[in-house]
């Protein structure tokens, strides 16, 4: 193809088509009409990315590229490898100028891009975020460790309105008609995996934004209250949509900010906490994988068969308490877990099992489907009391007591615990006989809570 081709759209984490600042930039928009370049939409399917992801947040990707390529007319590109070669190598096939993307801030990303623009002009433009990580900083430059000051001033930094991008912003490349050489492509109605049918969201731009709009209407002004009920399906369960860019934080904020009432503030705050997240990770990328706190390197955790088979009995839900039972089977089935309900599994996997945090958050990023580097390693940290702005160590979740606040009737047990089904009431927390195949405790929580403190202690002094 001689002469200069169209550009290139890479689509990553910013899977729509509306209030996406990349396809602006990429069509040459500069004010919400139809742009003068065409466009190559691309998809890359990097075995870096996809391989620690389990099934279901495979199969909800691979959902969600079939949404955008319906949305595109059927002209989605998608490819297979490394794309520190492949992308290079479609830029050149079609004489791409340049190659298009939202910006990427974590570990793997910032090294993947740096890679790519070796070989092309990579332009970046708006992020997954409402502030891009690293612009919200305290006055001496410093980025800031602890989460209120960091939302009094991301709230002062404000954002942008969304985006007025569309499908007809662009007009969009075949990938048929195009000599790709050697470049594996990749068809999507063979992305299918071996994952059992569970019910995942719906995929894709439209769902999102519908299920958003359900969620402002019925659930958003009692949100404040309810949000740590996981017995009452208040939550908006966005975190999917947000994990993988079908709906972009902006948007929603532009929402929230024609509501008023505690419902709409506490949702904007949670928003924030997932930018702080982020942002504390695009400072710190060995927060991935190591304690913020390097004096919780000292701590001292269980090792030895038994410990195995505890993990094993945390991870298949067969504990013995049944608030843990109840969020590990959830997580099993649905590759979903009420917030709330996390950190109270992932307090009993630390403190009461003595396991080190980054195992129970391995486990999470291969079995969730929103599975977010940031938000999942940070909030393990925090239960864990080893990150930033963290939960102290010595707040030791009871998973007795924590059930019969947050899920009063037992109703969110008896959902996913079926041997339980037969316990009426509250009664489901403090069990005087186990029905049978429900085993009993498999530790004391009051012993352990000893046994972390204790350690606590002696590496605090």
């Amino acid at each position: 193809m001689g002469g200069v081709g169209p550009t290139v759209l890479w689509f990553r984490r910013d899977l729509r088509l509306g209030d996406h600042p990349a396809l602006s930039s990429a069509a040459g928009d500069s004010g919400g009409d139809h742009g003068d370049r065409s466009v190559l939409a691309l998809f890359v399917l990097d075995d870096r990315l996809l391989s620690p992801a389990g099934a279901r947040r495979r199969e909800f990707l691979f959902a969600s590229l079939r949404a955008l390529d319906r949305q595109l007319g059927g002209r989605l590109l998608i490819v297979s490898g490394d794309p520190a070669a492949v992308v290079p190598a479609v830029a050149r096939a079609v004489s791409a100028p340049a190659v298009h993307v939202s910006a990427d801030h974590g570990p793997y990303g910032r090294a993947r891009d740096r890679a790519v623009a070796e070989h092309v002009d990579l332009v970046a433009t708006g992020s997954p975020y409402a502030i891009a990580p690293g612009r919200v900083r305290k006055d001496d430059g410093d980025p800031y460790r602890v989460f209120t000051p960091y939302f009094r001033r991301w709230l002062d930094h404000g954002w942008r309105g969304p985006a007025r991008t569309g499908a007809d912003t662009a007009s969009w490349v075949d990938p048929a008609r195009i000599d790709l050489g050697q470049v594996a492509l990749s068809r999507i109605d063979a992305t299918a995996t071996s994952a059992p049918r569970v019910d995942l969201p719906e995929a894709g731009e439209e769902a999102a934004l519908a299920r958003w709009q359900r969620f402002l209407d019925e659930d958003l002004v009692g949100y404040d209250e309810s949000r740590d009920r996981p017995d009452l399906d208040a939550t908006s369960v966005m975190s999917v949509h947000l994990k993988f860019g079908s709906i972009h934080p902006r948007t929603m904020l532009a929402d929230l900010a024609r509501r008023r009432g505690t419902g709409a503030e506490q949702y904007r705050r949670q928003l924030a906490w997932r930018e702080f997240y982020a942002d504390f990770l695009h400072h710190h990328p060995e927060t991935a994988r190591q304690n913020y706190d390097r004096r919780f390197d000292a701590y001292r955790f269980d090792s030895g068969p038994d410990t195995e088979e505890a993990f094993r009995a945390w991870t298949s839900g067969r504990t013995g308490y049944p608030i843990v039972d109840a969020g590990m089977r959830q997580l099993a089935q649905t590759g979903w877990m009420h917030n709330r309900v996390r950190m109270i599994v992932a307090s009993f996997l630390v403190k009461d099992l003595h396991l080190p945090w980054w195992r129970g958050a391995r486990h999470f990023m291969s079995e969730l489907v929103d599975g977010d580097l940031a938000s999942n390693q940070h909030g393990w940290q925090w239960t864990a009391g080893t990150g930033t702005d963290a939960s102290p160590f010595f707040r030791v979740f009871n998973p007795i007591s924590q059930g019969e606040k947050f899920d009063p009737d037992g109703d969110y047990i008896r959902r996913w615990v079926p041997e339980l089904r037969g316990v009426a009431g509250s009664a489901v927390h403090r069990l005087r006989e186990r029905p049978e195949g429900y085993p009993p405790p498999i530790v004391d929580h009051a012993d352990e809570r000893r046994v972390a403190l204790a350690r606590y202690d002696r590496i605090r002094r």
